[in-house]
């Protein structure tokens, strides 16, 4: 090769190196200034939430409790009740779809039939934060935040079990809704053993008060031995009681509800309600609130987070504040 060839492939190779460095830095700069965006990015964010009723003061203590912050952060936020329709829930969840919401907050309906509404947020890119319940396929959720449900049916049955060494029991249930099945659950789990515990009855009252009452209301009328009623939540033992109430049959019988609602804490200082499983709506929403913005700005979150539970009865009431949630 001789000097002059020499020379040509010296300046390609110093050509080239130059090409190879000015690329590197250009990706550099981009991958920098498309993490700034991603972190600075002023943009209004619109979050969009849908729960299984707003006719439950538990979800309106979650959903004013994301309102507050979001609306801190200069964001807004879309708030629609499907009445426990999953049919009309899944139809909002389209609609905030349409409406491009940033990110999605959800308690489901029911628990499996809600997929259809989860495939839609899926494919236009947009996280679903699922709170106080799980959904069938967790694949197509970000994150799913629940309080500690089967817990919470252990606590409210080992209790029972110390003032009771035989009862019968009604069950108030929500079959759709797995956060109250793992209630349930967790309560016959630890009586199934003991032969002197009896199921006489079980009505799903989709833990309504306007619901369970009536159904009680029969359930009193077909039996008169019934010392337990176990609610899956607060409303439904406060159904259950207004049923006990107008048929004068509730002396003696112990009702348990799940939650730790305000109303639920004072009937126990009263001695008309005998326990109850404390959650923390408050809570469960900041956790919310936080694994939503995480998952905007493109950090990872843990696909579960499981929120202790308390048990609140005769004996520690005094010790806690009753006029609010824990």
């Amino acid at each position: 090769m001789n000097q002059q060839s020499k020379k040509n492939l010296t300046n390609r190779i110093v050509v080239l190196a130059g090409i190879a460095v000015f690329a590197l830095f250009i990706g550099i700069y981009v991958c920098v200034f498309s993490n700034y965006l991603k972190k600075h990015n002023t943009r209004k964010k619109i979050f969009g939430a849908t729960y299984m009723t707003m006719n439950n003061e538990f979800y309106k203590i979650v959903n004013n409790q994301i309102r507050m912050q979001v609306e801190k952060n200069g964001d807004k936020m879309i708030t629609l009740d499907p009445a426990l329709d999953q049919k009309k829930q899944n139809e909002q969840i389209k609609q905030l779809v349409k409406r491009k919401v940033d990110a999605i907050f959800l308690n489901p309906v029911d628990w499996k039939a809600v997929e259809p509404g989860l495939v839609a947020a899926k494919k236009a890119k947009i996280p679903v934060i699922v709170i106080d319940s799980q959904v069938y396929r967790s694949d197509l959720v970000a994150m799913t935040i629940v309080s500690d449900n089967y817990k919470a049916g252990v606590l409210c049955a080992k209790e029972m079990m110390k003032q009771k060494d035989q009862a019968n029991i009604v069950l108030l249930t929500h079959n759709a809704a797995r956060s109250a099945v793992d209630r349930i659950n967790g309560f016959l789990d630890t009586i199934k053993n003991n032969k002197n515990y009896k199921i006489l009855a079980s009505a799903d009252t989709q833990g309504q008060i306007e619901r369970a009452l009536p159904k009680v209301d029969k359930i009193i009328e077909e039996y008169q031995n019934i010392d337990i009623v176990m609610g899956l939540n607060d409303p439904a033992a406060m159904g259950a009681l207004a049923a006990l109430d107008s048929k004068g049959a509730r002396e003696g019988v112990l009702v348990y509800g799940i939650d730790g609602s305000p109303e639920g804490k004072k009937l126990i200082k009263e001695g008309m309600m005998t326990g109850t499983a404390a959650q923390s709506p408050k809570q469960m929403a900041d956790t919310a609130v936080n694994a939503a913005y995480q998952t905007l700005q493109g950090e990872k979150v843990a696909k579960k987070k499981i929120i202790s539970v308390q048990m609140i009865t005769k004996k520690n009431v005094e010790q806690i504040d009753i006029s609010r949630w824990q």
